[in-house]
């Protein structure tokens, strides 16, 4: 029964390869990095010689950045070992870039079909495999069982929606995590979650989230700095980060409302996709509001409202150039992006309701009154003008959300532990 299971979702793999690859083409129209390197997704590439390979997987830029600690570690810890990190994406093969330079080779991880895993593990090799959060691939899971190459689920969650999402393939869910899978789990819930679809408890653990070790780069935190010094020095100033389509619109909108109370209010709007810059642009030229475009190194005057960033790379920089940070993707159901990097930066912070890719971290920080919830662009517009008022308030949300992540440390240490025999002996 669960090789006909495994045989027909292998040949709904395969079936769904062209529509994958044209959503690739169609994406590329407006960011042709898309069609860079194809062939990796398939298993296609030069073979790694040399040394021993350690696996790391990372979705995109947000995890990317999440596992820099991590990423650290093993290289210190494991100098003899080469480190390949994967995406899906291209701005997440660019942070690689931009984060590890030539310490990391990266290339983009394989569809989940037969042919391509293999031809991946050929070149790859590794000795283990570390995926960050919840990535779950049925094939790619079996080769690592097959290889027996340890596989770890790092920072491992599963959403109440995704549980359910994943009950009507439990079986199939259920034989992928048996492979031998090691689940580092950031909380007993998530673990749970896990061994309700089939996890082993004696390779399920609860080591935390390696997001709260965050470290950031300081070259970029003085770049943020010197932006607000030079550019927005005496301006209340607020950020939009990684936002999606359906929020520049409740932004724009709740910026007017702030600009009744701080007429030299500015705001600094970073749209998630690069494919989206233009389309931003135009919406911000609907409101009659003058702006600058980062990205064509223009400055932001004293009669610009909005400074439109429209550049990858840069979020940690913007953050400290701002007193107040809204995190987007989470006033429309997106999920929500990383709240800990504006509260290691010292940012006050606001995020909209919808937080499930992170539900735990914003949990934990609205507890700890480090992260206020916005229910709408009204409410958004309210807060800000509140928080742009008060200096005082704002530090006690920067003090209450540095006390949370410090607190919450120590996961990286924790997941060295179990990697560490993995690495250095037979599982």
């Amino acid at each position: 029964m669960m090789g006909l299971l495994r045989m027909g979702y292998s040949i709904v793999s395969y079936l769904l390869v062209p529509l994958v690859v044209g959503n690739l083409l169609w994406r590329s129209l407006k960011a042709p990095d898309y069609r860079h390197r194809i062939g990796e997704r398939f298993g296609f590439g030069p073979a790694r010689t040399g040394n021993t390979t350690i696996w790391l997987h990372a979705v995109s830029v947000g995890e990317v950045q999440a596992a820099y600690p991590l990423v650290q570690a093993l290289l210190q810890h494991f100098p003899n070992h080469d480190l390949v990190m994967t995406t899906v994406t291209p701005t997440g093969a660019d942070r690689v870039e931009s984060l590890f330079g030539g310490k990391v080779d990266h290339c983009y991880v394989p569809y989940d079909t037969p042919g391509a895993v293999r031809r991946f593990f050929q070149r790859v090799n590794p000795c283990v495999a570390v995926v960050l959060e919840t990535e779950l691939w049925p094939n790619l899971y079996r080769e690592c069982g097959r290889r027996q190459v340890p596989l770890v689920l790092a920072s491992a969650r599963i959403s109440p929606r995704s549980v359910d999402r994943y009950r009507w393939a439990k079986k199939l869910v259920g034989d992928a995590l048996s492979h031998g899978v090691v689940i580092a789990a950031q909380s007993q819930e998530d673990a749970d979650r896990f061994l309700s679809l089939g996890a082993a408890p004696e390779r399920t653990w609860v080591t935390g989230n390696i997001k709260f070790d965050i470290e950031l780069d300081e070259t970029q935190q003085t770049l943020g700095r010197a932006l607000r010094q030079q550019q927005l020095a005496g301006r209340p100033t607020w950020i939009a980060a990684s936002t999606h389509e359906g929020e520049e619109q409740i932004v724009l909108a709740a910026h007017l409302k702030v600009m009744s109370h701080h007429p030299q209010a500015a705001l600094i709007i970073v749209p998630r996709h690069p494919e989206r810059f233009e389309r931003v642009a135009q919406q911000i030229r609907a409101t009659r509001l003058s702006f600058a475009r980062r990205s064509l190194y223009e400055e932001l005057q004293a009669d610009d409202a909005i400074y439109l960033a429209d550049t990858l790379g840069e979020l940690i920089g913007l953050y400290a150039a701002a007193q107040v940070a809204f995190v987007a993707g989470s006033l429309v159901p997106i999920g929500g992006h990383s709240l800990l990097e504006p509260a290691a930066v010292g940012t006050a912070m606001l995020a909209g309701p919808h937080n499930h890719n992170a539900q735990y971290i914003a949990d934990q920080l609205v507890v700890a009154g480090g992260l206020q919830i916005v229910t709408d662009g009204d409410e958004l517009a309210e807060r800000v003008i509140a928080l742009l008022s008060d200096s005082e308030q704002r530090s006690v949300l920067v003090r209450n959300a540095a006390t949370c992540l410090n607190e919450n440390r120590g996961a990286v240490e924790r997941l060295l532990a179990l990697l560490e025999p993995l690495i250095e002996g037979p599982a």
